[in-house]
């Protein structure tokens, strides 16, 4: 038997057994026994490995890999058995950073209880990495990365791709992971392995804390043999947490909320991990407290639950901004309260303004100077419920009339914008969105990120079910879209509801930042539907551009002109070619009713498929309705062209209502 095949020890007396392998071999092992359980429900923690090899990892975690997969088995329970375990299933990837779009897409859907790694070598493959990497971390979303590293032994100096910095030996470009990092551990010795792993778990389980975790693994290290104690490799259990309310916060809570005489609450991603959707909905029974929802809480409620008025803040609708605009008490439900949300600090106006952060980390439920409720959303919203149960508490009626008559108003501006009168025309945006409308049902999930999509989805998209809504607006990624959606269908199968639609909504800005991943979902046959609006540019940002006196400059898609700039002929790049040239079967629409008949097509296809549509320019019928709240976007404060000075003017207006909230 070679020296790195797996073995079992016994050692002298008294000595617990050992099993000799390498440190790739050992933490594939490892990584396969690890489990979370949430509400009595079991879930293997880390369910597959993504990755691109290179010199860095392909002898190290490439080789275990190999032995985790696709060793001789044998059938016990529910796992394939191999001679280092329990199998690790591997998926092979084309991006470092769309793989890690697709295990945070994977973990969204899993509600954060189960997640893939990615391994990539050192290098440029390691440094893509971080984008992904900021991206899961900011939106809370667990992803194990193992990144290879220089040399622990340094037999040379430097080696290929290695970092040289002159004041710091230990550095390499790893440690632009650091930041973006929820954990980072770089394992210089076999042995350090064993305490860099159970922290990797203990946050990647850690509802508070998860993000992307780094274990940045130097190549020699990968490939070093020890006599690893047999407990290392026992199936461990990491339970999620639902931490309940101090009682001295949860009383100052019930306080606040029967003394509100205009309550709002804003729900954000917490409620969805959580899976807190029921528990809001009966504390809405309860209260009749209206709910705007975060691009991340969307889909806290149905569409047309009487409670929900929708998405809230920048991009929300006139309902919900109105009602921030006039609360009395803001009660958050896992929200970060990002800029768009708050209307950066611009939209809850009453000078009586209270906020409420019911947050199961103490950073976001103190922010606003909130009286804080830190829990989890689910257990926090139980605790609220049955404490204002007893005490009679209800808003006034008139005030419940008042948002569902404000509700119904929005939905007519919403029908007009989905609205297809000419079924030749070219469709706008807001038209393909209300095609679609027609077609899904709650079993549909859309996937969006960037551009001026988002917008209007949060605005206008009637969300059925819980987890319908996938639009990810913490880093608002352009690229995120189709990776994420190989791993939301990826995360359906193991949920045992393979055959669910997936839609990834792109513009052509977004689809050429990353196509590649197209590849995987056709070598996997996942049935991805893509949808490819083609706009010829950067919509949002050249809108942005235009109001904060930009001149829509560098954001279009067009041949230069005479003097210079970019107003030419649109370029002819063909989208539709380049998706079928990477294997998708690809359906073009020119008109509303060629549209229509594709996306019915789509959805029902069985294999990977596109629905490409050039869209028009929308017009003040069809159109989407115009920001409902300001966003703070800073303008030129000296200018001489006058699209920036008028610009400015509106700018100085607008900040002047920023208010802190103290």
């Amino acid at each position: 038997m070679s020296p790195t095949s797996p073995t079992s020890r016994t050692g002298p007396r008294n000595e617990p057994p050992t099993r000799r392998l390498t440190t790739a071999q050992a933490l594939v092992a490892f990584l396969a026994r690890q489990y979370t359980e949430r509400d009595g429900r079991r879930h293997r923690l880390i369910s597959a490995t993504w990755g691109i090899f290179g010199h860095g990892n392909v002898a190290g975690i490439g080789q275990a890999l190999v032995e985790a997969g696709n060793g001789s088995r044998k059938r016990n329970g529910d796992h394939s058995v191999t001679r280092t375990g329990p199998r690790m299933p591997y998926l092979q990837g084309r991006n470092e950073q769309a793989m890690v779009h697709a295990a945070v897409g994977y973990a969204r859907q899993s509600g954060r209880l189960s997640a893939h790694a990615v391994t990539t070598s050192i290098g440029p493959g390691a440094t893509n990495l971080v984008t992904g990497a900021a991206l899961a971390t900011i939106n809370h979303l667990p992803v194990l990365l193992l990144p290879g590293d220089t040399f622990a032994t340094r037999p040379a100096d430097p080696v290929l791709q290695q970092l040289e910095v002159p004041y710091a030996g230990d550095v390499s470009v790893n440690d632009c992971l650091r930041p973006v990092s929820r954990y980072f551990d770089r394992v210089t010795r076999p042995e350090a392995l064993i305490p860099a792993a159970l922290q990797a778990m203990r946050v990647l389980a850690d509802p508070a804390e998860t993000g992307a975790v780094t274990l940045a693994l130097p190549q020699d290290v990968q490939a070093e043999a020890y006599d690893w104690p047999e407990e290392f490799f026992a199936e461990r259990v990491w339970r999620v947490r639902r931490p309940a309310p101090d009682t001295a916060e949860l009383e100052a809570a019930v306080r606040a909320v029967r003394s509100a005489r205009r309550p709002l609450i804003v729900a954000g991603g917490g409620v969805r991990h959580s899976a807190a959707e029921e528990t809001l909905a009966a504390f809405t029974a309860a209260t009749r407290i209206p709910v705007a929802s975060t691009q991340a809480g969307k889909g806290a409620l149905r569409h047309d639950h009487p409670a929900d008025v929708g998405g809230i803040g920048h991009t929300g609708t006139a309902t919900a901004d109105e009602l921030a605009r006039t609360a009395d008490l803001v009660i958050g439900v896992g929200t970060r309260y990002t800029d768009f949300t708050t209307a950066s600090g611009t939209l809850f106006e009453n000078p009586a303004v209270r906020f409420l952060n019911l947050n199961i980390t103490g950073f976001d439920a103190h922010k606003l100077a909130a009286l804080p409720l830190v829990a989890d959303a689910r257990t926090g919203l139980e605790a609220l419920t049955s404490a204002l149960a007893g005490r009679g508490y209800r808003i006034d009626p008139a005030y419940e009339t008042e948002y569902t008559g404000a509700k119904e108003a929005w939905e007519e501006q919403v029908e007009a914008s989905f609205t297809t009168p000419d079924l030749t025309a070219r469709p706008t945006q807001t038209q393909v969105l209300g095609l679609l409308d027609t077609l899904v049902t709650e079993e549909d999930i859309l996937i969006n990120a960037a551009g001026s999509l988002p917008g209007d989805l949060h605005k206008l998209w009637r969300t059925r079910s819980r987890d319908q809504y996938h639009v990810e607006y913490g880093y608002s990624c352009m690229g995120y879209e189709i990776p994420a959606a190989i791993g939301v269908l990826l995360a359906t199968e193991a949920q045992g509801h393979e055959g669910r639609p997936v839609w990834a909504l792109v513009g052509d800005g977004t689809y050429l930042m990353n196509p590649t991943e197209i590849v995987t979902a056709v070598q996997e046959n996942l049935p991805l539907r893509l949808l490819i609006l083609q706009n010829h540019g950067y919509a949002s940002i050249g809108g942005l551009s235009e109001a904060v006196g930009g001149e829509r400059f560098g954001t279009a898609y067009r041949h230069r002109d005479p003097d210079g700039g970019f107003t030419g002929p649109p370029l002819p790049v063909d989208l539709a070619a380049n998706a079928a040239s990477l294997g998708m079967r690809v359906l073009r629409a020119t008109t509303v009713d060629d549209l229509r008949k594709a996306l019915a097509e789509a959805r029902s296809a069985e294999g990977p498929t596109c629905v490409y549509v050039e869209t028009e320019t929308p017009d003040t019928v069809s159109g989407p309705p115009p920001a409902q709240a300001w966003w703070d976007v800073p303008v030129a404060e000296t200018a001489s062209r006058p699209a920036a000075v008028t610009a400015r003017e509106e700018y100085d207006r607008r900040v002047a209502a920023r208010r802190h909230h103290l």
